[in-house]
């Protein structure tokens, strides 16, 4: 069983946005959102998609996320002088998220595609997104750091 909540003390009855521009962010009152527009994020901000790196605490610092945000996903292409390649993965559903599980996941972005400007990738649903890199046979996925999950909302009225 999976559970997700998010809260917004603001929202006033039937899930109407009340006071978008005060709400209580972790960004303080000035969320990167607050005009209800679409933004890019850099995903992991200046450390971007690399080895031992907790995205999954980069996800809850920089969120929330909302529909047509976009995630960028920039990291090093592979080296054969040493370094370590990287792939991003969107899993299917919590379970093979939890147990980095590949099988029927979807590869949204090569080892070469984070290089210079990164891989785009835009939230186009209110659904859950599970993001993962499994390269090294998982071992990125399966530390637990080059991994997170982002479910983007919907501001009212579409």
């Amino acid at each position: 069983m999976f559970g997700v909540s998010m809260a917004n003390f603001n929202y006033g009855p039937w899930g109407r946005p009340g006071n978008w521009n005060k709400t209580n962010c972790p960004n303080g009152n000035n969320h990167p959102n607050a005009t209800q527009t679409s933004n890019k994020f850099n995903v992991g901000g200046s450390e971007n998609w690399h080895y031992g790196f907790d995205y999954m605490d980069w996800a809850h610092k920089n969120g929330p996320f909302f529909v047509n945000d976009t995630l960028v996903f920039k990291y090093d292409p592979p080296n054969p002088n040493g370094g370590f390649p990287h792939s991003v993965y969107l899993l299917p559903d919590y379970w093979s998220f939890t147990k980095c599980d590949f099988r029927r996941a979807k590869r949204i972005a090569n080892p070469n595609q984070g290089a210079g400007e990164g891989f785009e990738f835009v939230l186009k649903k209110t659904q859950p997104y599970f993001f993962a890199c499994a390269e090294h046979g998982g071992i990125h996925c399966n530390n637990g750091t080059m991994k997170f999950v982002v479910m983007p909302l919907r501001l009212w009225p579409y």
